[in-house]
């Protein structure tokens, strides 16, 4: 059976096949210029929906690499301060050795020693206060402005840290244990310092200048500062640690970016070199369609009547 083919329908049929093809252009056009291959959701569902959860991934890695890079500034500052401390420590120390010369040294020898020791002294409470953003590197969450106050008296809490998360199952705490690191004066909660000596280191220094003014041998107090230098040391390789642990975390973070990123250039973007050739076949096509179209349709007696 022959169905009957009218000029009608060839006009009908030509029109719909060039706007089709013309559409095919200019969706390639626009690849060309925006390099997407998904301009909307309806170009690939599937694809769409892949880019939308790479996004988020991408977005969730950067974050944890704001928060690695945050952190290492916590802990380089910590570490800084705490070498900065155990230095003064050291000096302190010599100064204690001697002061415990007794027998060789002047009133105005000990007066220099004691004024020096008096000076440490304030530098040390002045580490001790470091603050990195302005947040106390070494009284965890509190609000408080300081960590220790001109009497010596610590303002961390029990138990509060900073913590920073490094990946979506990981956390690492970045401040340093204030009353771990200087000490803190009797009477204070000891669950902020088990098992250390009571007194702060603040407080050592104040006991040496005043064994050093009345005559005490000031040897006795070597012990403590020694056991003050370690709890420094114990607490600097602590932060050690966990800066190596960032820094891996940080290696980690720059792989998955990069992997992430090839996931989503894979879904949304095109090779232009590919996208160039089809936008020049399909260029070639639709000019021979409407050709050939042109061809096809030839004028009728009816259009002259018109």
């Amino acid at each position: 059976m022959f169905s009957r083919v009218t000029n009608q329908s060839l006009t009908r049929n030509a029109q719909y096949n060039l706007q089709t093809g013309l559409s095919s252009l200019a969706k390639l056009q626009n690849q060309a210029a925006s390099r997407k291959a998904i301009s909307v959701p309806s170009d690939d569902p599937a694809g769409t929906t892949k880019a939308l959860q790479v996004r988020s991934e991408k977005a969730a890695t950067a974050q944890y690499a704001r928060n690695i890079d945050d952190g290492n500034a916590w802990l380089g500052t910590i570490d800084s301060t705490m070498t900065t401390v155990s230095n003064i420590l050291g000096r302190i120390r010599d100064l204690t050795v001697q002061g415990a010369n007794d027998g060789a040294m002047s009133p105005t020898s000990k007066q220099a020693i004691s004024t020096e020791l008096t000076n440490l002294k304030g530098e040390l409470l002045r580490q001790a206060n470091t603050s990195y953003l302005g947040r106390n590197v070494f009284a965890g969450n509190t609000d408080a402005g300081v960590a220790f106050n001109p009497d010596y008296s610590f303002n961390g809490a029990t138990g509060s840290t900073v913590q920073r998360r490094i990946d979506a199952s990981t956390t690492v705490r970045v401040d340093a244990d204030g009353a771990a690191v200087f000490g803190v004066n009797p009477g204070a909660d000891p669950v902020l310092n088990p098992g250390t000596t009571p007194g702060s280191v603040f407080t050592l220094v104040d006991n040496i200048i005043s064994d050093l003014q009345s005559g005490v041998n000031v040897g006795a107090r070597l012990a403590e500062i020694d056991q003050r230098k370690q709890a420094i040391s114990a607490q600097q390789a602590i932060i050690g640690t966990t800066e190596a642990q960032m820094d891996r975390a940080q290696a980690t973070n720059a792989s998955q970016t990069v992997s992430l990123e090839a996931q989503r250039s894979s879904v949304e973007d095109l090779d232009l070199g590919k996208v160039i050739l089809d936008l020049q076949t399909q260029q070639t096509t639709y000019q021979a369609s409407l050709g050939v179209t042109a061809r096809v349709l030839q004028p009728t007696l009816m259009d002259f009547l018109r």
